[in-house]
C-alpha cells in the first residue's frame, strides 16, 4: 500500500551523508511521496535541487520559517516571491506560520510575514503548510479573514494541540492536521483528541529528522519510519492500516498533486 510522507527536512544537514539510503529504505517501506518543506531561500533551492535528483519521488516547498526570520525579512519575502512569478517545481507555501515559543518578542513580525505567504498562496493557487507553536490565537487572528475563501487549503503541520483548537482548525475546510510521531508517544494525548476528527481530515508527516515515532524514538527520524504512524493511527480509529494509508494517500494528493504529478 503507498504512503505518503508529507512533511521532511532531507535537505538538512542530517542527511547529507547518506541520502540515497534514506531515499531507498523509504521506498522499501512503501512511501510513494516525500514532501520537503522550505525555510528560507537556501533550504528551497536545495530542496528544488533535490527533486530534480529524485523526479516523482521528491517534491519542494517554498517558504520562510517563523524561527527563521531575518532582519531583513521583508527583501527576503521579495526575492523568494520572484520565484513564483516563473515556471517553478514548488508544490505548497511551506514551511512558514507562527512560533512563539521561544521567544515572542517578534510576534507582530512574524504575524505580518505569515500573512503576506498566504497572500502567495491565494495569488499563486498553492496549499499551504502550517507551522504554530504556542500561538494558535495569533494564528486564528490570521487565517480566519479568510474563512470563506474556498482557494485556501493545506495543513496544519505537525498538530498536537486540543480537541478545541482541531474543531477551530477544522473549521477551514480544506486543511487536513498533519499527524506524525507525537502520536506514538506513550503519554501523548492525540489519540483521545483524534476521536473526534475524521480520518478524511488527516495527513501523515514524520517532521524528520526530528520526533521519530515509536519504536524508533531517539533515532533520527526519516521518511521510512512513517507507516509506524499510519499503524498507531489504524489503532486510534479501529481500521486496518491499508484503510488510512488509502484515506491520508488520497488527502495528500488532493491537496498537494491534483494533477496527478
Amino acid at each position: 500500500m503507498a504512503v505518503i510522507d508529507t512533511h521532511a527536512h532531507l535537505d538538512g544537514q542530517e542527511f547529507s551523508e547518506d541520502l540515497p539510503q534514506v531515499v531507498q529504505r523509504a521506498r522499501q517501506a512503501g512511501v510513494t511521496h516525500v514532501f520537503l518543506p522550505a525555510v528560507d531561500m537556501q533550504s528551497a533551492l536545495r530542496s528544488a535541487a533535490l527533486a530534480q535528483e529524485y523526479p516523482g519521488f521528491l517534491y519542494p516547498m517554498l517558504g520562510l520559517h517563523p524561527e527563521d526570520l531575518p532582519a531583513d525579512w521583508p527583501a527576503v519575502l521579495q526575492a523568494m516571491e520572484a520565484l513564483l512569478r516563473h515556471p517553478h517545481p514548488f508544490i505548497a507555501i511551506g514551511e512558514v506560520g507562527l512560533d512563539l515559543y521561544w521567544d515572542a518578542s517578534r510576534r507582530e513580525e512574524q504575524m505580518q510575514a505569515f500573512q503576506i505567504q498566504v497572500q502567495w498562496a491565494l495569488a499563486y493557487d498553492l496549499p499551504l503548510m502550517i507551522h504554530c507553536r504556542k500561538a494558535h490565537a495569533e494564528l486564528m487572528a490570521c487565517l480566519r479573514p479568510y474563512a470563506s475563501d474556498q482557494r485556501l487549503r493545506g495543513v496544519f503541520h505537525c498538530f498536537s494541540g486540543t480537541e478545541d483548537e482541531a474543531a477551530q482548525l477544522l473549521e477551514f475546510p480544506r486543511f487536513c492536521l498533519g499527524i506524525g510521531g507525537i502520536l506514538t508517544f506513550r503519554k501523548s494525548h492525540l489519540p483521545d483528541v483524534l476521536t473526534t476528527v475524521p480520518l478524511q481530515r488527516l495527513v501523515l508527516e514524520t517532521d524528520a529528522p526530528y520526533m521519530a515515532p515509536v519504536p524508533h524514538r531517539g533515532q533520527r527520524n526519516e521518511p521510512a519510519f512513517v507507516p509506524a504512524v499510519a499503524e498507531r493511527l489504524a489503532q486510534v480509529y479501529g481500521v486496518d492500516k491499508d484503510e488510512v494509508e488509502r484515506v491520508t494517500t488520497h488527502n495528500a494528493l488532493r491537496l498537494f498533486l491534483p494533477a496527478g504529478q
